[in-house]
């Protein structure tokens, strides 16, 4: 009877406890969706830009299924600095010359194996045709897999402890009853919310600064760009967790219903900030990854990290940074309404 008696009190307490309940049965199956999303998505198409490539071979390219452009020399290379391209095709004479653009190793892989079968089937036997020439535009045929993934690793990390760190941390200050003594000082929201924000941030700057120091020096992650666009960034991506860690832990009444934001937060930021392709996904669920805040910081780190991209590639991640950073904080601010005791 006794063990009856505790098996019905830990039932009443899911059933009253209808968030807990519904992350469990929801949460998971949210997140096998988003996986089939991204794994069961259409076969890769490489992007190739062709500059007087013979007719025969276009054709072999594109029956291989691959995306073949013509261009001027002048445009191949212009769309291949864009990342609009996996790669140009040049021929001169019977001499072909391939230049990748080289920032993913995959990429790399599957272009090279695609340009082998079509010389090998588009090219008869009796032509003298030189092996390719190739070069890369970033990277290099030594590139890990390591230093394409590194960058979005590093602004995942510092997201999501940032995020759990500070959320937690405000929920604290708020079961702990902190909050609302300062509700009740002549304190305004808006000067609680900068001054929580700015207190955590020095904290965050300095693991962010940390992580990226490691991530660089210390493992060798590849670094072509300036390590201070990838400290600001890391810095912007820590203090966007910060802020949105905090306004997520006002629908929290304890570290476990925090924790419980995890799947609907965290793990939609990993599918969609680049660690897996998201040009297999379908056109019409892209769209979701421009809510997405890590989306915005992993192409940054990869284009400064990566392609040695400087101001003018990043200024649009930054600023994108910083609108999610201030959206949240005024966020935070409305959210305070409901601790203030009238």
């Amino acid at each position: 009877m006794r063990i009856r008696a505790i098996v019905i009190r830990i039932l009443r307490q899911f059933f009253h406890d209808k968030r807990t309940l519904m992350m469990m049965l929801v949460a998971p199956m949210l997140i096998l969706f988003m996986m089939s999303l991204v794994f069961n998505g259409d076969t890769y198409v490489p992007k190739l830009g062709a500059v007087n490539v013979p007719a025969p071979l276009v054709q072999k390219l594109q029956e291989l299924n691959a995306e073949v452009t013509s261009y001027t020399a002048e445009e191949a290379q212009a769309e291949l600095e864009a990342v609009h391209l996996d790669a140009v095709i040049t021929m001169n004479g019977a001499a072909a010359q391939l230049a990748l653009e080289g920032s993913d190793p995959s990429k790399n892989k599957a272009v090279l194996f695609l340009m082998q079968k079509a010389l090998q089937s588009a090219i008869p036997a009796n032509t003298s045709l030189q092996a390719p020439v190739i070069s890369y535009l970033h990277g290099s045929a030594d590139m890990a897999a390591f230093d394409n993934f590194g960058p979005v690793l590093i602004g995942f990390f510092v997201f999501f402890f940032v995020f759990l760190l500070s959320g937690v941390s405000f929920l604290r200050e708020r079961t702990g009853g902190t909050l609302e003594r300062l509700l009740a000082t002549p304190l305004r929201r808006w000067e609680i919310v900068v001054g929580y924000i700015l207190g955590f941030g020095i904290f965050t700057t300095l693991q962010a600064t940390l992580i990226a120091w490691f991530a660089t020096s210390v493992l060798g992650l590849m670094m072509v760009g300036s390590f201070w666009y990838v400290l600001l960034i890391t810095v912007l991506l820590a203090l966007a967790a910060l802020s949105l860690g905090t306004l997520i832990s006002a629908f929290a009444n304890n570290e476990f219903q925090m924790i419980q934001f995890i799947p609907l937060i965290i793990v939609p930021q990993v599918f969609f900030s680049g660690l897996f392709s998201l040009d297999t996904m379908s056109v019409y669920l892209r769209w979701i990854g421009v809510v997405m805040p890590l989306k915005y910081g992993a192409d940054a780190l990869r284009n400064i990290m990566i392609r040695g991209a400087g101001w003018d590639r990043i200024w649009m991640d930054v600023a994108v940074l910083a609108a999610f950073t201030f959206i949240f904080m005024i966020l935070n601010i409305l959210a305070l309404r409901k601790h203030r005791k009238i």
